[in-house]
């Protein structure tokens, strides 16, 4: 299992939400790009980037996007606000090993299986859920759709894999709840990157026992719960 940080970008500044509510920052740094490279000095494998302007449907922040990607010598994946064929295509050419779709793949499955079938196994499915609801429009609405019917439906689609956030402990660096992603991961036709409320080092020995491939962490890292030198391994 590989374990991945987050950059999660807010009116151009890296933050750390708790419950990703806007204006619940407990991070707020002025330079993500910064953020991104000192991570990947740390010996980060990977990045996770999120536009939560975009997904908040309130702007964007493609140009620091464009500008971490053109930066980074290791492989990201970009979400955030991704609801169209021309956007998927403009992030990958700017350097994107995969791009997270939520809203509109959870609610257009034709969609998801186009874009899905143009990229095989560089779109990753967002299902975030809270309250076992799943989650959609940067977590402000129900989507009105099951679990077990979003995963029936991805069985023969060739996404790289399933970004499962828990929103009930995202961001309060309390713990995992270890029962619900378990059912997840059993339940999931796909690979498992498993994200909310990872804490320390425990958390992430409990995601890699479960089968996860790959875990997203945030708050942990950037308020000290998790030493960088405890995950990764600088060359």
């Amino acid at each position: 299992m590989i374990v991945i940080p987050a950059v999660d970008i807010l009116d151009g500044k890296a933050v750390q939400l708790v419950g990703g509510t806007p204006g619940t920052e407990k991070v707020s740094l002025h330079d993500p790009a910064k953020v991104a490279l000192e991570w990947e000095g740390r010996g980060a494998p990977g990045m996770h980037i999120v536009d939560l302007d975009a997904a908040l449907g309130r702007g964007d922040n493609l140009r620091v996007i464009k500008e971490i990607l053109a930066t980074l010598s290791i492989p990201a994946q970009v979400g955030g606000g991704i609801r169209s064929s021309e956007k998927v295509g403009e992030i990958l050419d700017a350097g994107a090993e995969r791009v997270v779709v939520g809203t509109r793949g959870l609610t257009d499955h034709e969609w998801l299986s186009s874009i899905a079938q143009e990229n095989p196994r560089r779109i990753v499915l967002a299902v975030d859920v809270r309250g076992g609801k799943v989650q959609i429009r940067g977590w402000q609405q129900s989507a009105g759709i099951t679990i077990a019917s979003i995963l029936e439906r991805i069985k023969d689609t060739p996404i790289a894999a399933v970004l499962h956030t828990n929103v009930d402990v995202e961001g309060r660096n309390e713990g995992i709840d270890a029962e619900e992603m378990r059912e997840f991961i059993r339940l999931c036709p796909r690979p498992v990157i498993a994200s909310g409320g990872i804490k320390n080092i425990e958390d992430i020995v409990v995601l890699r026992n479960l089968g996860a491939w790959a875990a997203v962490v945030g708050m942990a890292l950037y308020t000290g719960g998790i030493d960088p030198s405890e995950i990764w391994r600088k060359e």
